[in-house]
């Protein structure tokens, strides 16, 4: 199997070198590496040296640079520039467990018909291990519906067959570059809609909290994103309007009350004539 790594960066230098050190590796090496750098101002261009290196070892690299546009769009660029069948996801702040690769290659060899696969996590905070809410707690059993009301599927924990972006770039998008944050969400969401997903049930990737630049911490409300999707799934045949329309409500409440607590006057207006049409 032939696999593009993709990882979107943006002013991670020291972050950018160990998500890179957690590529080169792998048990099971991938074809390709590309760092998008999405307009970055610290010295994030001197991983091409450490790209080099890993070219070095056989395994071809780009490095593209391009103006401050957000993860989804660096992301996209990404899946663009790629030439292999398959494409794994790590963002720049995350790292991957030495053979993460290999699992999903084994996985899909015993599963030829499903085309995207993902992992459970670790999560470290401030350099310690912490405990994963139970709501994020992976099952991977009606995953649609696991994934209503948040996304539990992190971007560094995929891998998918770029038919199936493909597939969905051509019904509108692959991630959403109008959306700041919850793209991946969105996008998965999408694929959950159409396709069967597989969920490999060990912890393959480590993800970090506690830096100042993640974007989850950047807004506040982060529902208004997610109810964008959960209203463009409410023209979707292939899935059950009733439980979009459950967790829709929900949200609208729960943003309603944010927005009476921020004084927000016009979302205050929006989230209440929303409720009313239920």
């Amino acid at each position: 199997m032939q696999i593009s790594v993709i990882i979107p960066t943006y002013n991670r230098y020291e972050l950018l070198k160990r998500a890179l050190t957690s590529v080169y590796t792998q048990t099971y090496r991938p074809k390709e590496v590309i760092v998008v750098d999405d307009g970055s101002t610290d010295n994030t261009s001197q991983i091409k040296v450490i790209l080099n290196m890993i070219q070095n070892l056989g395994i071809n690299t780009k490095y593209i640079y391009q103006k401050n546009k957000g993860v989804s769009s660096a992301r996209n660029t990404g899946i663009k520039s790629s030439t292999c069948s398959h494409i794994a996801f790590l963002d720049s702040d995350d790292e991957w467990c030495e053979n993460k690769l290999a699992l999903h290659v084994e996985y899909h060899k015993a599963n030829p018909n499903i085309l995207m696969s993902y992992t459970d996590e670790i999560w470290i905070r401030d350099g310690v291990e912490v405990k994963i809410p139970k709501k994020f707690k992976k099952i991977g059993k009606d995953i649609f519906k696991e994934n209503l009301e948040y996304c539990n599927i992190a971007p560094s924990s995929v891998l998918i067959s770029k038919e199936i972006l493909n597939q969905v770039q051509n019904d509108g998008a692959y991630f959403d570059e109008e959306l700041e944050v919850c793209e991946d969400y969105d996008l998965w969401l999408r694929i959950l809609a159409k396709y069967e997903v597989g969920l490999i049930d060990k912890k393959l990737i480590k993800k970090y909290a506690g830096h100042e630049d993640q974007l989850s911490f950047k807004y506040w409300g982060m529902d208004r994103f997610r109810v964008i999707t959960l209203e463009k799934l409410l023209n979707n045949t292939l899935v059950d309007n009733f439980e979009i329309t459950q967790v829709l409500k929900k949200k609208y409440k729960l943003l309603l009350k944010g927005t009476i607590k921020y004084n927000k006057i016009q979302d205050i207006k929006e989230y209440e004539r929303k409720l009313e049409l239920f």
